[in-house]
């Protein structure tokens, strides 16, 4: 079973439920992994459940051996596709770049291999003794960074 004959197969139930493909993953085992997101709100039970059905009624696993996980994107993975960027405009993400340097940042705009961070940072300004915050607003190109998560606050 490859890759591609999955997404052909499942991306019928996935949409009926109002989600969207995150990832297809296919060991060398055939232990199946499909990440699915909500396009609005948050996956559930039914919608992992759906998709489980649909796709055992699809492929027999008499014939062929397979373990099968269906699974929401969660809070822990990095963003692997444009629409998980675009639903998570407005919101704080966590940036890992290339080299090391990491920001939490208000993710204002997702495009076709960018996105725009907004971002406050302590600077020393002319004329004043204390440093102060700054907010700045950039588009970087995915290629400058590793991952990008959402962010989870922790109320104190």
């Amino acid at each position: 079973m490859d890759r591609k004959e999955i997404i052909q197969a499942v991306e019928p139930a996935i949409l009926e439920r109002g989600c969207f493909l995150v990832d297809v993953t296919v060991s060398a085992a055939n232990d199946i992994e499909i990440v699915i997101e909500k396009e609005e709100g948050s996956v559930d039970w039914d919608d992992c459940a759906a998709v489980d059905a649909f796709f055992h009624a699809r492929f027999d696993q008499d014939v062929e051996d397979y373990s099968l996980t269906v699974s929401s994107a969660g809070l822990d993975r990095p963003f692997k596709v444009l629409k998980q960027y675009r639903k998570a405009v407005g919101s704080k993400v966590d940036v890992k770049f290339r080299g090391g340097r990491r920001l939490v940042a208000l993710l204002t705009g997702a495009g076709e291999g960018t996105v725009t961070l907004q971002y406050t940072t302590l600077e020393a300004v002319e004329g004043k003794k204390k440093k102060e915050k700054v907010t700045h607003e950039e588009t970087f190109s995915l290629g400058e960074i590793n991952s990008v998560t959402p962010y989870i606050e922790f109320d104190k």
